[in-house]
């Protein structure tokens, strides 16, 4: 379930870049919401700064478009 998953191109349309934040540990998962379904599917758990840059890197998004969530 965690770890790195190398993402491959995919189509973005209906797609939400989403970082889910724990209040509590401060654990965070970078992923991306379907907004059609509502499905959120995890990529990667962010240890680091270069955590977070590689999963942008790797599905193409911006950090201006990062929802997070808590």
């Amino acid at each position: 379930m965690f770890g790195r998953k190398k993402g491959p191109r995919y189509d973005r349309t209906g797609k939400q870049p989403v970082i889910r934040a724990s209040i509590c540990t401060g654990e965070k998962v970078a992923g991306y919401r379907d907004t059609a379904t509502g499905r959120f599917v995890e990529v990667v758990l962010i240890r680091s700064d270069a955590d977070l840059e590689q999963f942008l890197r790797d599905y193409g998004f911006d950090r201006s478009e990062i929802k997070y969530e808590w």
